[in-house]
């Protein structure tokens, strides 16, 4: 079985009490410590794009942070879906996107996205700050802005640049869903989605694991491990 809680359950402890209805088999094809990347990241993107959005094939999908631990993930469900899915992220992990599916890749270090992302449908915003504003003028005008950021940069500017232009902008933190997991586990069973594991450290690197996430250069995951 795998699943997510949310806080005050879990964090770094070793074991915590979750609700049934928020668990679900894991996939047979992924070790413990795949299985254990999954859930928390995963639900951050699909709930969003699929239960918020409505994702449907054909539509454009804007997915910034895209090599990160939530970016990931959303490229291939966005791709699983039929979506046209661009990514910003370095020029080196542009590679790696590919092989999950990107169809155009934004190197946010030498160009701005907002002068060569257009029309787009729905944006998935891991960062948000500054991000919000110029994700709002790459939009269709039936487009969402989903910031799945959490607790971060203040929002006011964002929420009143999106209603002055009628514009949907959502501010997501996931639910535990044991519903969602087995759809997810189904991608995952077929070969269309993947969990990127960069690093395995010990629940002692905690500290390290923070500081290598917070360089925003890991591609996928970052794992604890206990004993």
């Amino acid at each position: 079985m795998y699943g997510a809680v949310l806080p005050p359950s879990g964090t770094y402890a070793e074991y915590a009490i979750a609700p049934e209805h928020a668990l679900a088999a894991a996939p047979s094809s992924l070790d413990l410590v795949h299985a254990a990347a999954l859930p928390t990241a995963v639900l951050t993107a699909w709930q969003p794009l699929v239960r918020v959005a409505g994702l449907s094939a054909g539509q454009r999908v804007l997915v910034h942070a895209a090599a990160g631990g939530v970016g990931h993930l959303a490229v291939q469900i966005a791709k699983a879906r039929g979506a046209y899915v661009i990514g910003t992220a370095r020029r080196d992990k542009h590679d790696f996107l590919r092989e999950l599916g990107a169809d155009e890749l934004i190197d946010y270090t030498t160009t701005d996205f907002t002068t060569v992302a257009r029309d787009i449908d729905v944006v998935l915003d891991p960062i948000s700050g500054e991000y919000g504003p110029r994700s709002l003028r790459t939009l269709t005008p039936d487009g969402v802005l989903l910031d799945v950021r959490g607790t971060g940069p203040d929002r006011t500017e964002t929420r009143e640049q999106a209603q002055a232009r009628g514009l949907r902008y959502v501010e997501f933190g996931f639910t535990p869903s044991g519903d969602d997991l087995r759809e997810v586990t189904d991608l995952v069973e077929r070969g269309a989605l993947r969990v990127i594991v960069d690093q395995v450290l010990p629940l002692e690197d905690a500290a390290k694991a923070h500081e290598l996430s917070e360089t925003g250069r890991v591609k996928g995951k970052i794992v604890l491990t206990v004993g």
